[in-house]
């Protein structure tokens, strides 16, 4: 609790300076949600070739929309927010175009297991065979993820890749928070339903 009141403050004096010509103090709220902002929409949109025009797009709306920020909610709350909302509009155009959709999916998806198996794999003790299952796990999460409704999967990445709480999330996506827990309940039965079979087909073998 001692680190969010400053943050939040020291946010709103950046605002605030913005709103009154400081450029600067844009640049400096660019630069300390860009990557989590980046991060956000690569999960939701998963067109690599998007994600900067989309995060760029979110803070140029939120630069124009800034004066009418009074702090009700956390600044990045409110930018997240806009950034769902700038989002969907960029998953609305891919679904009009469905070969460019299935490219950039398969492309993303190839990128996010390079990633995957980098940050999460064992330094020691690996084997071919406990390579692939993470691999496969990784695969079943990614599938079972796209496979989710806009909302249950926007609800889900909230939670559990940026770490929010349920009140900031009903914050972002402008619902009750009943709602908010009633999708990622269903998001995480629907993971963990393509998730199961492979950890009980793993359980049964030794490494």
């Amino acid at each position: 609790m001692s680190d969010a009141a400053p943050s939040s403050d020291s946010d709103l004096v950046l605002v605030e300076r913005t709103v009154a010509g400081d450029q600067r103090a844009f640049e400096l709220l660019v630069l300390k949600y860009e990557r989590r902002i980046q991060r956000l929409i690569a999960r939701m949109v998963r067109d690599v070739d998007l994600v900067d025009d989309i995060a760029q797009e979110t803070f140029l709306r939120a630069y124009r929309a800034l004066p009418k920020f009074r702090g009700d909610a956390q600044f990045y709350t409110w930018l997240y927010r806009i950034a769902v909302n700038t989002a969907k509009k960029a998953l609305m155009d891919l679904k009009r175009d469905p070969t460019v959709a299935e490219a950039a999916l398969r492309s993303s998806s190839d990128d996010e297991h390079e990633t995957y198996r980098s940050e999460t794999e064992p330094i020691s003790h690996e084997t071919p065979d406990t390579v692939l299952a993470a691999q496969q796990i990784s695969e079943a999460v990614n599938a079972a993820m796209e496979a989710l409704p806009d909302d249950l999967r926007q609800a889900v990445t909230l939670r559990e890749i940026e770490g929010l709480s349920y009140e900031e999330i009903a914050e972002a996506m402008n619902c009750p928070i009943g709602t908010v827990r009633s999708r990622i309940f269903r998001a995480r039965e629907a993971i963990s339903a393509k998730v199961k079979p492979l950890l009980e087909n793993q359980s049964g073998k030794r490494w």
